[in-house]
């Protein structure tokens, strides 16, 4: 953590020179730290940019114990945004039509990301409690959106593949699929075959905070390498979450 303990403010970006300090904290971690690229990104300005920044709302964690410093970010994009937009960013990696279909309201997130030093730390938690007042004010009813493995080799990723694959697929009804042109197999251990708690072990801590809150995995992975990543796509129905796993979600936002 900082020298100074971190004073921690939660906002959505309403400036461009908001967006552009969220464009340089994803180029810190997404593109120096992942070596990740794409068509858009401004190497001398050190800005990660894609062209859905217009369309998605960006929630901010600053530090004002460091000038107000963007130390966190998160892009939501609901439903009503995405009609905009044409699409939705992680359609071009995985079918979402079962989710269109379901007429239900949909909010994709992505890019979540904390500044090196604000890992570990209540950081996330305070982002988080700002997600959950953004999407009960929104009555968003589906959560989706797609997290990563770092690494392209799905042979060193096949233990906690095969493991979301097994026990944690989304329910038919919600059961977004990998393009066809695009599938990978998350198949890639028999289930009796795995070493589960090796296995957990090697998942990311985002997707692991997810399924602890009740979301499941689409069906197939995206190994993306402009952003040097395998992805998958998190599925979560509020609905369906049980008291248990309501309270959890509850204690996880608002810590």
């Amino acid at each position: 953590m900082p020298a100074k303990s971190p004073i921690f403010r939660v906002k959505l970006a309403s400036t461009p020179q908001e967006l552009r300090a969220a464009q340089r904290l994803r180029y810190e971690v997404f593109v120096e730290e992942l070596g990740g690229t794409g068509p858009m990104v401004e190497h001398d300005a050190r800005l990660e940019v894609d062209r859905f920044d217009a369309y998605f709302d960006h929630l901010l964690l600053l530090d004002d114990a460091q000038g107000g410093a963007v130390v966190g970010v998160y892009r939501l994009l609901r439903d009503d945004k995405a009609r905009r937009a044409g699409q939705y960013y992680s359609e071009d990696e995985y079918d979402l039509s079962v989710l269109r279909a379901s007429g239900r309201r949909l909010m994709e997130l992505g890019r979540s990301c904390l500044a090196k030093p604000y890992r570990g730390g209540p950081g996330m938690f305070h982002l988080w409690n700002s997600l959950a007042t953004y999407i009960s004010e929104y009555n968003v009813e589906i959560l989706f959106g797609v997290a990563s493995f770092h690494g392209t080799g799905l042979g060193k990723l096949a233990q906690p593949l095969s493991l979301l694959h097994h026990r944690y697929l989304a329910p038919p009804e919600i059961r977004v699929r990998a393009r066809r042109e695009h599938f990978q197999t998350m198949n890639l251990i028999p289930d009796d075959a795995l070493d589960r708690r090796a296995a957990m072990l090697k998942v990311p801590a985002l997707i692991k905070a997810y399924l602890r809150m009740g979301g499941h995995v689409g069906e197939g992975a995206y190994v993306d390498h402009q952003f040097n990543t395998t992805d998958v796509c998190l599925v979560m129905d509020t609905e369906r979450l049980n008291d248990r796993k309501k309270s959890i979600y509850s204690k996880v936002l608002t810590r």
